[in-house]
């Protein structure tokens, strides 16, 4: 049982986690095992380091820690035991995880969350994990904006390329017939 004064430090731990955090999930855990748990938070910590978080948290101190807007979205997902997910950067990989892991262990439910002010349900989230990360985004841009300035460059070059064909087979030919005579 906690005292009045952990769970006002709980509180403020949580409502610091929801003002920092990009997006945040939350999922049913009931049925996993001490050692699946520890695998899940391997998972998170091995694609995202620190920018992802997992926690089990009560469902009043969640409540009272997401008061007002964040709190109206996660309310219908805060029945039974729950485990917060939380993302400080990219939200699609920490997605990517939970999904992932959900697949793995049918146990693991995840219900919903919000991103960027808005409200996540269970399905939305499922297709948050099918995008691309935004490093994969950030790769594909570049590719696309590089890509005319390599085929302008290599149409550029060509020319000069032709050119020095031409003049060593013109100088080849040159050498044969003075090594003919």
């Amino acid at each position: 049982m906690l005292t009045r004064a952990q769970k006002e430090t709980e509180v403020a731990e949580l409502h610091e986690r929801f003002q920092r955090a990009s997006s945040v999930f939350v999922a049913e855990y009931r049925g996993l095992s001490v050692a699946a748990v520890d695998a899940l938070r391997s998972r998170l910590r091995t694609a995202g380091g620190t920018d992802f978080e997992y926690r089990v948290a009560k469902n009043t101190l969640v409540r009272r820690a997401a008061a007002g807007a964040i709190g109206d979205a996660l309310a219908p997902h805060l029945e039974g035991p729950t485990a917060l997910a939380f993302s400080f950067g990219d939200p699609t990989r920490l997605a990517k995880v939970l999904v992932d892991y959900a697949k793995d262990n049918e146990v693991f439910k995840v219900r919903g969350g919000f991103m960027d002010g808005q409200p996540l349900g269970a399905e939305e989230v499922a297709t948050l994990a099918t995008l691309p990360s935004l490093d994969e985004l950030r790769g594909k841009l570049i590719g696309l904006v590089l890509a005319p300035a390599t085929k302008i460059a290599g149409v550029l070059a060509a020319p000069a390329g032709q050119l020095a064909r031409l003049m060593t087979a013109r100088q080849e030919k040159l050498e044969e017939a003075g090594g003919a005579s």
